[in-house]
């Protein structure tokens, strides 16, 4: 048996512990309908929204030859939202005073205009000096 085949194995194996442990703590909470409908909605939202949005801008995307710089800045903005999101969608007030001490949704915008700034500059920076040495390359010939 090679490596790769024990390793897929193993995680594998590890997957379905895993699964296992889920189901076991779900099936252990007071309310485990409510556990199950929140995967439901997760379930949709993914499949329903993020799935194709993400598909959709990857199609825009494709043919860019800065595609991995703009991946980079949408995966940086993308951990972010997932991170913030959750402070900011829930309801009523925070069950800590000090969990949303600042105004998070100002922040996050902020945030992702300084992810979207600095990867538009570093675009630029990337065009500007690609540009210059072909212009070098253009008069050394």
């Amino acid at each position: 048996m090679n490596p790769s085949r024990v390793l897929r194995y193993a995680v594998g194996g590890l997957g379905v512990g895993l699964i296992g442990l889920g189901a076991w703590l779900v099936a252990a909470e007071p309310a485990p309908g409510s556990v199950l409908v929140w995967l439901a909605g997760a379930l949709v939202v993914h499949d329903g929204v993020l799935a194709p949005l993400v598909l959709a801008v990857g199609v825009l995307i494709a043919g860019r030859p800065e595609r991995g710089l703009w991946r980079g800045a949408l995966v940086i903005a993308g951990s972010v939202v997932l991170v913030t999101l959750p402070l900011l969608l829930r309801p009523g007030p925070p069950p800590n005073p000090s969990a949303l001490p600042l105004p998070y949704g100002r922040n996050l915008v902020i945030v992702l205009a300084a992810v979207a700034v600095g990867a538009g500059l570093l675009h630029l920076a990337r065009r500007w000096w690609w540009r210059r040495s072909q212009r070098r390359v253009g008069t050394d010939s």
